[in-house]
């Protein structure tokens, strides 16, 4: 048996006596109420907020990003800059270990950082200025750079999806189109898949073995990760009102993403706390197909512009409650410094259905069927599909509503065949909002083919203006260039912006809430 193998089975042991909990104490168990299902677990190989949730508790990145949206090194203990920018060296971290026991390496960063890479927009441009990368010792990652790429930084330790998650090189090595089902992790809970149930449970259970980082404020993503639960529990519960009378009743601590219909009811609850985690929020996003009719005709898909109301949307999601929802919007989020308003006034104004059904016809649309994929136990989204199926069908399109759960939509969308051969045409979701701050990480807007997001949109235009971006010389050469990009955008239409959401979060009994999305580190019984 080889030495490393031997001490990483003996500490692996180790780490897994230390993990279970005093049979003289009961173990602390935080119960949760996900935004649905883990349908795929892989961080990586999908853009499913709940599977980058997932991969938050089982994994670690190198950089964290603060609530003020810097970067700071997480995994990494510092790094050096040298040959004017172009050489970056990032040294790991002391005392880093997989939930197995081995130590992290470099070796281990490196083919995790190019099977992330290649799933991800902001890791691919990365890559593409990058010349080298590979380990130089155990504890040293070198990136030898083309040119220089500043938001390394931020490329590693972005928030949004796919998640920069480090794995062990055995993992990392496997094609990016194909899934990692086997979850190990360095980050501060293991995965149990003994007792996953599909559709019902998933539990993560302390890593013992975890080391938080010395020093730094816990922020967002970023700083010392420490936990006070041996157990936390995701309770599938698709029905709100289960949900809220769970929480009500104290059977669950917190359920995620309350249905603004419910707010009243919890908020007449003195011991539910109600509050919203994640500023940036969310980008409703209506998502056509461009590899097949109807949609691979982008003058169809700009007629549709014409039948989009983002009032509408938004008020189907969160009624009259203006906090938590914003009209106007474009591909980049709302009050950030590169959002604007370039080209959103098609999207302004009275809806004329009888002009947008002369136009689509003009365009060539021959009432092919559109299969539209519908998460119902999605509320927030679920809204959108019904507004739209609505808006499409009164422009005089065949619409087929196709109604499932959102893992089935997750994994459906991931298809290229036709929609009579079990692929689709549109779905929906929220494009979270830290990656819509700039076009390094806005996932949708890219226009190369193949490799895009689901959707697989051409536009040679988008891909030359995002290239323009990266090596702009300061902001106001970035907002200019970001205006013409969307411009771009709603001549292209790789989707359509349906409005901003930001969605509350309810919880009783608990304290520490960390900023952004549902993390499970810092939080203790209140």
């Amino acid at each position: 048996m080889r030495r490393r193998t031997f001490l990483g089975a003996a500490a692996g042991a180790a780490v897994s006596a230390l993990a279970k909990p005093s049979l003289t104490q009961p173990a602390k168990v935080l119960k949760f109420v996900p935004e649905s299902d883990v349908a795929i677990v892989d961080p990586v190989w999908t853009t499913a907020t709940v599977t980058r949730n997932h991969g938050y508790l089982v994994f670690d990145t190198l950089y964290g990003q603060t609530s003020a949206y810097d970067f700071e090194p997480q995994m990494v203990a510092g790094h050096t800059v040298e040959d004017d920018g172009k050489l970056w060296r990032l040294t790991l971290r002391e005392g880093l270990r997989f939930h197995d026991g081995e130590p992290v390496r470099a070796q281990d960063v490196v083919p995790s950082v190019r099977r992330f890479a290649a799933r991800d927009a902001f890791g691919r441009a990365l890559m593409d200025a990058t010349d080298e990368l590979s380990a130089e010792s155990d504890r040293v990652v070198k990136f030898r750079l083309k040119r220089p790429f500043p938001l390394l930084p931020a490329a590693l330790g972005k928030t949004g999806t796919s998640m920069p998650c480090i794995m062990p090189e055995r993992f990392a090595v496997t094609d990016p189109n194909k899934q990692v089902t086997e979850m190990v992790g360095s980050g501060p809970f293991r995965f149990k898949a003994d007792e996953r149930v599909s559709g019902a449970l998933t539990v993560y259970e302390k890593f013992s073995g975890y080391v938080p980082r010395s020093g730094g404020s816990a922020s967002f993503t970023a700083g010392p990760k420490h936990v006070f639960f041996d157990r936390v529990e995701w309770r599938i519960m698709p029905d709100p009102s289960t949900a809220a009378n769970a929480l009500s009743a104290g059977e669950i601590d917190w359920w995620q993403n309350p249905t603004p219909d419910l707010l009243g009811v919890l908020k007449r609850r003195a011991e539910v706390k109600i509050e919203g985690l994640d500023p940036a929020g969310g980008i409703g996003c209506l998502r056509f197909n461009c590899l097949h009719p109807p949609f691979d005709n982008p003058a169809i898909r700009r007629a549709l512009l014409g039948a989009i109301d983002q009032v509408e949307y938004m008020t189907a999601v969160a009624g009259d409650e203006r906090t938590m929802w914003k009209d106007h919007v474009g591909v980049f989020s709302p009050d950030t410094p590169l959002a604007t308003t370039a080209g959103t006034e098609v999207l302004v104004g009275k809806r004329d259905f009888e002009k947008v059904k002369r136009e689509l016809a003009a365009a060539g649309y021959k009432g092919e069927r559109v299969v539209m994929l519908d998460p119902t136990d999605y509320p927030s989204t679920h809204a959108l599909a019904m507004v739209a199926a609505d808006a499409l069908q009164k422009c005089g399109m065949n619409v087929d509503l196709v109604s499932s759960d959102w893992g089935t939509v997750v994994q459906r969308r991931a298809s290229r065949q036709p929609s009579d051969k079990g692929g689709w045409n549109i779905f929906f979701t929220y494009l979270n909002g830290t990656n819509n701050f700039d076009p390094a990480s806005q996932l949708g807007i890219r226009g190369n083919g193949d490799q895009a997001w689901f959707g697989w949109p051409k536009s040679q235009r988008l891909e030359d203006l995002r290239a323009e971006w990266f090596v702009a010389k300061d902001l106001a050469a970035q907002k200019a260039i970001c205006a013409e990009i969307q411009k771009q955008f709603f001549t292209d239409v790789p989707y359509i912006p349906l409005g901003a959401y930001y969605e509350k979060t309810a919880y009783r009994g608990l304290t520490g809430m960390r900023n952004g999305f549902a993390q499970f580190y810092d939080v203790k019984p209140a």
